[in-house]
């Protein structure tokens, strides 16, 4: 028989603070206090080597709108595509079109999308805008990325959503509002733990000088590490889409195995050419 008393009961809402014509939602909040942590941790380490806040703020505004374009994007295509091929303005407009027009939000973001959306935006913003390198500035985005996603899976906690299969296991969260009496895998947590010590390493790694300038060191480092654990945690994780119940491996997982193959990639071209200079 099943006893509540051996797992952990969920009944949070998402909503923080309802003030009847504004609402705050735990996951908005997560995912902006995301992009102001690693906004300050970015800019000490500006600080620290002498470049201009002026450019961080700049490269700021790039790296937010390419990152919330691409996880949007990533998740209409690689998720969803069926459906949004036939409402593209749904893409980007958090409306329905059909069969009538009403709000809906955003149904859906995905991270890998996000990631290759803050490449592209910052490869466009360095090609315009600084004399730095690429991988200077790339590397130092991600050391404090691990916290960010982090804190979006405590969102995703909130929504009670992205959540894994049943278990027996005494961490067991059993989420209440969509109507659950068995407890299942907190996966959000799984990738928020990663994810935390993933960004701890990478800061450990900076200090280093030999790492801190092998240009995109750091960079590979957070593929293999997020990536990693993402393909691992997806075993026991809820598919997100009907289609990938046929899958042997499910997209997030298929996803993830080229960006560690190019996190390795990465690691063994900056260690090499760190060590013939």
């Amino acid at each position: 028989m099943f006893n509540y008393f051996n797992y952990i009961i969920w009944d949070v809402g998402p909503i923080l603070v309802d003030l009847g014509i504004l609402q705050i939602r735990a996951y908005s909040l997560f995912f902006a206090l995301g992009f102001v942590v690693s906004y300050f941790i970015i800019k000490r380490y500006y600080k620290q080597e002498g470049v201009p806040i002026r450019e961080l703020d700049t490269l700021t505004v790039w790296v937010v709108v390419g990152g919330l374009l691409g996880a949007r994007l990533g998740h209409c295509i690689f998720y969803d595509w069926e459906y949004y091929s036939k409402n593209l303005l749904e893409i980007l407009l958090p409306v329905s079109f059909s069969p009538k027009f009403e709000f809906i939000g955003y149904q859906g973001l995905a991270s890998h999308g996000g990631a290759i959306g803050i490449i592209i935006a910052i490869l466009i913003y360095y090609r315009k805008s600084t004399k730095k390198s690429f991988f200077w500035l790339i590397d130092r985005i991600a050391v404090p990325t691990g916290f960010a996603g982090a804190l979006i899976r405590l969102g995703n906690l909130f929504n009670s959503e992205i959540y894994g299969h049943q278990t027996d296991l005494p961490w067991g969260f059993v989420f209440i509002r969509n109507g659950d009496t068995f407890p299942s895998h907190p996966t959000q947590l799984y990738e928020a733990i990663c994810y935390i010590i993933t960004s701890i390493v990478l800061m450990r790694l900076y200090k280093v000088e030999r790492f801190r300038n092998a240009g995109g060191f750091l960079l590979g480092v957070f593929f293999i590490m997020v990536f990693t654990a993402r393909f691992f945690i997806e075993f026991v994780k809820e598919n997100q889409v009907a289609f990938e119940d046929s899958m042997a491996l499910n997209m997030g997982q298929i996803l993830s195995i080229p960006v560690v193959v190019a996190g390795i990639f990465l690691v063994v071209r900056a260690l090499k050419l760190s060590k013939a200079k």
